[in-house]
């Protein structure tokens, strides 16, 4: 029976590991540690650390007394290959976007179909309110279109009625989100978009969403205030994401 142990991390430091099989059928494991500690304290060790960049208790390393992961190298020696694909899948980056239904979107009724297309996409929800926005926050929000002559008008419309604010939570939620929203233009925008469906003038386009993860961050942090957004795991997340 073979043994395959992943490690890492700060506490054990071990210069080389040989692992043989002796004749009588045992496995037996060589250590040399650059440390003083025992053989036994080493051991403890190797096999309750962790690689730093990831939580202590991460379920992608485990040690298997199955069929070992190896290869030969030109020597003869047998080199451990780490094999860990949850870690690949949860590399993924999970993004924060923040979505908006715009004045025109509440009155008209479209709110529960907005967040129903999120929804039924698989994005997490994270945040929701609804909102009178004043005037200060609007060109907060829209300071980077200060410069444009719509601007004035702009303000006047985020500024007309409640909106309702979202955070929606994904894997590449981002771009997924600005393609369920659709062009600016709804004239522009494909059919089966919310703007293409819902929507005839970019002044009356219903929905606002981020246009980068770091805007969406940005977003979020300036309509939600400490303690809005909630950190949760639905029930169906193991169904819509590796």
């Amino acid at each position: 029976m073979d043994v395959v142990c992943v490690f890492g991390g700060a506490r054990s430091h071990l210069s080389s590991s040989t692992v043989f099989r002796s004749s009588t059928g045992r496995i037996s494991s060589h250590l040399t540690s650059a440390s003083t500690a025992s053989s036994s304290e080493r051991l403890f060790n190797l096999r309750s650390s962790h690689l730093a960049p990831f939580n202590s208790l991460s379920y992608h390393f485990s040690c298997s007394t199955s069929r070992p992961l190896r290869a030969k190298t030109s020597r003869g020696s047998t080199k451990t290959h780490i094999f860990l694909p949850h870690l690949v899948a949860s590399m993924e980056q999970v993004e924060q976007t923040y979505i908006m239904v715009k004045p025109d979107g509440v009155q008209r009724g479209l709110v529960g179909e907005i967040i129903s297309r999120f929804e039924k996409k698989g994005f997490k929800l994270t945040g929701l309110k609804l909102f009178q926005c004043p005037k200060d926050l609007a060109e907060e929000h829209y300071k980077d279109l200060t410069s444009r002559p719509f601007f004035p008008k702009l303000i006047t419309y985020i500024t007309s009625g409640p909106v309702v604010c979202m955070a929606w939570e994904g894997v590449g939620v981002v771009a997924s989100a600005r393609k369920l929203i659709g062009s600016t233009d709804p004239l522009q925008a494909e059919p089966g978009t919310i703007r293409g469906d819902l929507a005839v003038q970019t002044g009356r386009n219903v929905v606002h969403g981020s246009d980068s993860p770091e805007n969406g961050k940005r977003e979020i942090a300036l309509w939600f205030k400490e303690g809005e957004v909630c950190h949760w795991t639905p029930a169906l997340a193991l169904w819509i994401s590796e």
